[in-house]
């Protein structure tokens, strides 16, 4: 049995919330209903508590602090447009708001409101923002909206939120006890003070390993190439912004029980960078480049037999799977990352990827999807073959 915070906001979805705790409730859970102002506008709040057979938490009823109490879950369903932009921009002006901003576990939340106002940009990015700290989002699917209109923005049934609710109780604590280290963004190599040669990488798909590895359970150490996105909380976090930096703190923890080789690090460096900055001028800048270690490969020499490491590789076109095949025994890793970086709908500085999962079993293609759903498909096959370790 688990204890779930169900956060319910203002929307004419909120009527759904009544089924979400009543399969919450069946299934044996702990249900603490925290409806807003205008959820209640809605559904009144007693109907809430009764279905839960708990007290609604509202400012000042549930002892002096209650959003600080603990829970293994916080959904929200619905989650309207207006709240959403609150909860990505840190806003904590209401107990719903104050109960997030103090949650420290997985969040799962599903969100309801009109086509337009789900497509909206800035409603997309407050999407990206709460997807990228690790915010679960279900939904919404398509359809016959309230006021008539058909498209984007119905609230999952309930059914289907009480689903993924299941799924993520099983999967928190699975890592418990665990280190794991993730790899993320891009390494940049000085050519003098102030330019550098490097890889395309916003880090968005390493940061989505660690958030999805913490919420697991493990103890989390991120090395960080330049990263550009939100770093999860409750990651340790060092900075290695070259691929010397990145080989001296990846070797200094090549005992891990999981490493998730996701960053892009630079294939070359400068032979002889500039000390200072090179004045521009009329004449050709020839510079020699060298080859940067092989990370991978130097893990892969010192791995035991009970760790997993992955590593992540990028190919332009389809045409690179095969050497990615390759990497399993040259690099002596049991995981394969493979993506087509050709396509500008998934991969660099998009919220989306499209991989394939490449082990000694077989491929297996995980279909496009935002990159937290992509974590969640690494990670499970990397609990896969821990299980193979045991």
């Amino acid at each position: 049995m688990a204890r779930i915070v169900l956060g319910i906001t203002g929307g004419i979805a909120a009527y759904k919330a009544c089924e979400v705790i009543r399969l919450l409730v069946g299934a044996g859970h702990e249900v603490i209903p925290v409806p807003t102002r205008g959820a209640e506008r809605f559904v009144a709040a007693e109907t809430f508590a009764a279905l839960a057979r708990s007290p609604v938490a509202h400012a000042g009823t549930a002892g002096l602090y209650p959003h600080l109490q603990r829970a293994d879950l916080l959904v929200i369903a619905p989650l309207t447009a207006h709240t959403m932009a609150r909860l990505a921009h840190g806003l904590a002006d209401d107990i719903l708001t104050e109960t997030a901003l103090a949650h420290d576990g997985p969040i799962l939340a599903a969100p309801a409101m009109n086509t337009r106002m789900w497509n909206h940009p800035a409603t997309q990015a407050n999407v990206a923002l709460l997807r990228e700290r690790g915010v679960e989002i279900v939904g919404p699917a398509s359809g016959e909206l309230a006021e008539g209109e058909v498209g984007m923005g119905r609230m999952a049934e309930p059914a289907e939120i009480a689903s993924r609710i299941e799924d993520l109780l099983r999967a928190a604590g699975s890592l418990d006890g665990l280190d794991v280290v993730v790899t993320a963004g891009g390494t940049r190599e000085p050519i003098d003070s102030i330019r550098f040669v490097g890889n395309r990488s916003s880090g968005r798909m390493g940061l989505a390993l660690a958030a999805e590895a913490r919420r697991r359970g493990a103890r989390v150490t991120l090395l960080a190439a330049n990263v550009t996105a939100a770093v999860p909380p409750g990651v340790t976090v060092i900075e290695t912004p070259t691929a010397a930096d990145l080989e001296r703190e990846a070797l200094q923890r090549s005992g891990a029980d999981v490493i998730l080789m996701a960053a892009a690090v630079g294939d070359y460096r400068a032979a002889a960078p500039v000390d200072g900055k090179r004045a521009k001028d009329d004449d050709v800048w020839q510079i020699a480049l060298t080859p940067t270690p092989d990370i991978a490969r130097q893990l892969g020499m010192r791995r035991t037999a009970a760790q997993v490491l992955v590593a992540f590789g990028a190919e332009h076109g389809a045409a690179g799977l095969e050497r990615k095949r390759g990497m399993l025994v040259g690099k002596n890793v049991d995981l394969v990352v493979y993506n087509d970086v050709g396509r500008d709908d998934i991969g660099f500085d998009v919220p989306d990827n499209e991989v394939t999962l490449v082990t000694a079993d077989g491929d297996t293609l995980v279909p496009r999807a935002p990159k937290a759903a992509i974590a969640v498909a690494v990670l499970d096959e990397v609990e896969r073959l821990l299980e193979g370790r045991r």
